[in-house]
């Protein structure tokens, strides 16, 4: 019997912390032939004493640690580095989209020892479980990155997996599971899950893409409905946010899906697609009402259709305005996202953006905006059936220097590389445009605060739309004093930083 030992670095405030569903599906896969705990630290707050207390407390014959890049990086090294020292010969694994995306800079540090790339629920269990033999077979694990002597061996990626349609996650390895349940603008007590897994399309710039290769995969409706069933009537929750990587699909496939969500009734949050909403017949939008969908999150990305086609989105802007529109008169509010700043033709398509964005508000007034600054994934992050298709321009710095990533897991701690992991900054943003692009989300999200604000009182979210609605208007956007001033008062909620 193996024993496993499953990490998650702190990445958000204890109140934001939701489920930790990749490990909780690891934990289950572990469980099938040997035992796993699982320390979550965005509620363990001081990480390192409880991973410390975990592993004096018994012998683990591996630990596994998700890592995300960004802010998740830092505390990654610091239990790594604890572990290494105090436990010298047991075996660190790293997983996660951080891993998958940049396997080689992961396996630059002397504490990882393994990377498993892409899906971990067969990976990970046969890797810990050839650990335990006098001599480990690696070679044949599939999605494996491994240190051979001074080399970096990476096994080949492994095939899709269908989701066992049995598998119940092990919440009770969480302590008190209604910890995890959040009082956001969808309810009282929102719990996370994660429905379906990966993504039919290719987006040359999405991690999803890049793990995944262009796969995905749907629950059976028995499942989600046991699943969701759980949440609800065991412990409580009456709404929920699905983490799916891209909720809604094919609609044949989506019509089980929806009646299950349609017989539960609560409120809910997702990832969706333009073309995907726009396709659904009346009937499907029938169930979606009946279902309470709140929010969609729909990636519109550009108004450049040529842009969509270089980075491989597969919509057009005019189904953006479409599914704004369609949303409007569903009740449902779209959460629309835009890439700002690309390399090329940088403030052009910026304030082409801009002008967009205002055309969807005289659209849908209630259609929320995310704003992010665009960072391309490099060519070897993507995933190896898309390297070298439609691969974009060099990336340059402002002063011409074609723009080196980290290749060490420190280096990615640098508050630049942190931000450009965040869709925060880029090597290539001038400070005056830098500038541009933070006043005018200064102004738009004052005149238009977010109904995801539950924290801010809603006579200071009125006064803060009437202070901003000149600017607006006339589009004046440069230094915003009076709405930066209000805002340390105030501090509304930014979608985009703290997410549901």
């Amino acid at each position: 019997m193996t024993r496993t030992l499953l990490i998650n670095p702190t990445i958000t405030s204890r109140s934001s912390a939701r489920f930790p569903l990749s490990l909780l599906n690891l934990s289950a896969a572990l469980d099938k032939h040997g035992s796993s705990e699982i320390i979550d630290g965005n509620v363990d707050r001081d990480l390192i004493t409880a991973t410390l207390h975990n592993m004096e407390g018994g012998d683990f014959d591996a630990v596994g640690i998700s890592v995300m890049g960004g802010p998740q990086i830092a505390p990654a090294i610091d239990v790594s580095k604890t572990i290494r020292e105090r436990f010298p010969h047991v075996p660190i694994i790293w997983g996660g989209y951080f891993p998958t995306l940049y396997t080689d800079t992961a396996l630059a540090a002397p504490y990882v020892d393994y990377a498993i790339r892409g899906q971990g629920e067969e990976s990970f269990p046969e890797l810990v479980h050839a650990l335990r033999q006098p001599q480990p077979a690696l070679a044949n694990i599939g999605g494996l990155s491994w240190k051979n002597g001074d080399s970096i061996v990476h096994n080949p990626n492994r095939r899709f997996s269908l989701p066992d349609t049995g598998l119940v996650l092990p919440y009770d390895k969480l302590g008190d599971p209604r910890r995890y349940l959040a009082r956001t603008f969808l309810g009282r007590r929102t719990a996370a899950h994660q429905a379906a897994i990966g993504c039919r399309f290719r987006c040359t710039f999405c991690g999803v893409a890049a793990m995944f290769g262009g796969t995905t995969q749907l629950p059976a409706a028995a499942r989600l409905e046991r699943d969701l069933s759980y949440l609800k009537y065991e412990l409580g929750a009456d709404s929920i946010q699905f983490f799916d990587h891209n909720f809604f699909d094919r609609e044949e496939d989506m019509i089980p899906l929806l009646e299950v969500m349609a017989k539960l009734e609560m409120p809910w949050w997702c990832y969706a697609r333009a073309d995907a909403l726009l396709n659904l017949s009346e009937s499907s939008w029938k169930l979606v009402r009946k279902s309470r969908l709140k929010m969609a999150y729909i990636g519109a990305e550009s108004p450049s259709g040529q842009m969509l086609k270089e980075i491989r989105k597969g919509t057009r802007p005019d189904q953006t305005l479409e599914v704004a529109e369609l949303c409007r008169r569903n009740g449902v509010i779209p959460e629309l996202s835009f890439m700002v700043a690309p390399p090329e033709k940088t403030e052009e398509e910026t304030e082409h953006t801009f002008e967009f964005i205002r055309e969807l508000k005289r659209i849908n007034p209630e259609a929320e905006i995310i704003v992010y600054i665009y960072t391309p994934l490099p060519e070897s992050s993507r995933h190896e059936k898309d390297r070298g298709k439609r691969p974009g321009m060099a990336l340059r710095d402002l002063n011409g220097e074609p723009v080196v990533f980290p290749k060490t897991p420190e280096e990615w701690t640098q508050r630049q590389w942190v931000d450009y992991a965040c869709h925060a900054d880029a090597p290539w943003l001038t400070d005056k445009l830098r500038q541009r692009i933070h006043d005018f989300v200064t102004v738009l999200r004052c005149r238009y605060p977010t109904v995801q604000d539950m924290r801010s009182p809603s006579w200071a979210k009125r006064s803060l739309s009437a202070m901003a609605t000149w600017r607006y208007r006339y589009r004046r956007y440069d230094r915003p004093w009076e709405l930066n001033l209000a805002n340390r008062l105030v501090k509304l909620r930014m979608p985009q930083v703290s997410g549901l």
